[in-house]
C-alpha cells in the first residue's frame, strides 16, 4: 500500500512541476493565458490544475516563489569567491539576469496579483547580500554613492526590474539586456562607465 501512495505522490509532484513549467511557457507566450489554456497545453484536465493551484493568482505566486529561489541561487553563485567588489557586482548581475530573463514576464503579471511589495519581501535575502557587497565596495573606494547602502541596494533592485520592463515593452533587445543591466548597476554604484563596460564585456565573453 505504501508504495502505491508513494507512486501517487511522485506522479502528483511530476504533474505539478509539469504544470508550472508549461504555465511559465504559456504565460511568456500569452500573459493573459487562462487556466484552461494552461491545462490544455499541459495535457491535463482543468480539474487537475485546480487541484494543485486553487486560482490563477496562486499559480503565478508559486511561479514567483520559484523565480525568487532561482534568482537568489544565481546571485550567490555569481559573486562566490570573487574578491573585487565591482567584478562581483557585475558577475552577480549577469548571473541573475540569465535566470531573471526567463521569468521577466512574471514581474508584469505579479504586479497585477502578487504585488511588487510581495516580490520585494521575497527578495529580502538577495538584497541583504547585495548590501554586504556594496558596503565592502564603498569602504574599499571601488564604489562611490551619495546614497546609504540600503537605499543603493534598493535602487539596484529597481534598476533590474526597470530593465525587465523595458524588454517586456519592446524598448530593449533581450540579448543586450543582461549586459545593459550589469553596466547600469555598476555605474549607479559610481564605477566609471568605461571601466563598467570593459568589465562586463570581459565577463560576458
Amino acid at each position: 500500500m505504501a508504495s502505491m501512495t508513494t507512486g501517487n505522490t511522485s506522479r502528483a509532484d511530476a504533474n505539478r512541476r509539469r504544470i508550472l513549467d508549461v504555465a511559465l511557457a504559456e504565460l511568456l507566450r500569452d500573459p493573459d493565458a487562462s487556466m484552461d489554456q494552461i491545462a490544455r497545453a499541459a495535457g491535463v484536465v482543468r480539474r487537475t490544475v485546480y487541484g494543485h493551484f486553487p486560482s490563477r493568482e496562486a499559480l503565478v505566486s508559486t511561479l514567483v516563489d520559484g523565480a525568487v529561489e532561482a534568482v537568489a541561487a544565481a546571485d550567490e553563485a555569481g559573486r562566490k569567491d570573487v574578491e573585487d567588489p565591482a567584478q562581483a557586482l557585475a558577475a552577480s548581475t549577469l548571473a541573475v539576469w540569465e535566470v531573471a530573463d526567463r521569468y521577466r514576464i512574471l514581474v508584469a503579471l505579479a504586479q497585477r496579483s502578487v504585488t511588487m511589495q510581495g516580490i520585494r519581501e521575497r527578495l529580502a535575502p538577495v538584497r541583504e547580500s547585495s548590501e554586504e557587497l556594496l558596503r565592502r565596495g564603498l569602504e574599499a573606494g571601488v564604489f562611490v554613492s551619495p546614497l546609504p547602502v540600503p537605499a543603493l541596494a534598493y535602487v539596484h533592485e529597481q534598476l533590474v526590474f526597470a530593465v525587465m520592463e523595458a524588454v517586456n515593452d519592446g524598448l530593449l533587445a533581450p540579448e543586450e539586456a543582461g549586459r545593459s543591466a550589469a553596466v547600469t548597476v555598476l555605474t549607479a554604484a559610481g564605477v566609471p562607465a568605461s571601466r563598467a563596460t570593459e568589465l562586463v564585456a570581459k565577463l560576458s565573453d
